[in-house]
């Protein structure tokens, strides 16, 4: 008889009881969805950008695109470490993410910016909120999903210093979609 295979483990991090060690994993499980997303939206914008400053945008994503790639593997082995098994597939994604795939195509790098904004911002925000939950259970992953703030905003700002004018409102300023922002940045 084949071995039972289980998504959780019997163990967890010392110190953390076995529940909420799997409550925070599984917190986690839909930040990993959100960073697997995350680095392949900004990928697809690497690829499709397009006009003035494209060297410099093209080039500006690589590195952000990275710091991603990182954070997924940081996330998914925390999962792991919580004693419970990452899923990264991307059938998975897709069934679990309460989000639209990103609707810009070929488009001018200020398109581009403004709808990243945007993309950078839901995430941020739901980012925050299981931070917010996590903090509550394990200093550890909350350290974690810190840093990982950190870093986002920082790029976020990157973005939007392109957006910025000399009173410093933002192109995309009151927009809900990326279509809406992408068209308000040209």
């Amino acid at each position: 008889m084949p071995a039972k295979k289980t998504s959780h483990a019997g163990y967890t991090v010392p110190g953390m009881s076995l529940q909420d060690g799997h409550k925070v994993a599984i917190l986690l499980q839909s930040r990993l969805h959100a960073l697997n997303d995350m680095q392949l939206t900004l990928k697809h914008a690497h690829w499709n950008v397009v006009g003035r400053d494209f060297i410099s945008v093209h080039e500006m994503l690589d590195p952000q695109i990275e710091l991603v790639r990182a954070m997924i593997d940081e996330t998914a082995e925390r999962i792991a470490t919580l004693g419970v098994s990452p899923n990264g597939l991307p059938g998975a994604l897709v069934a679990e993410r309460t989000w639209d795939d990103y609707a810009i195509g070929r488009a001018h790098t200020s398109a581009h910016m403004a709808a990243l904004d945007l993309v950078y911002t839901g995430f941020l925000k739901s980012h925050r909120e299981t931070l917010e939950k996590v903090g509550e259970l394990d200093p550890i992953t909350e350290d974690m999903v810190i840093n990982q703030c950190s870093q986002l905003e920082l790029f976020q700002w990157f973005l939007r210093a392109h957006l910025e004018d000399d009173d410093g409102d933002l192109a995309n300023a009151g927009k809900k979609t990326e279509l809406s922002a992408a068209k308000s940045a040209k």
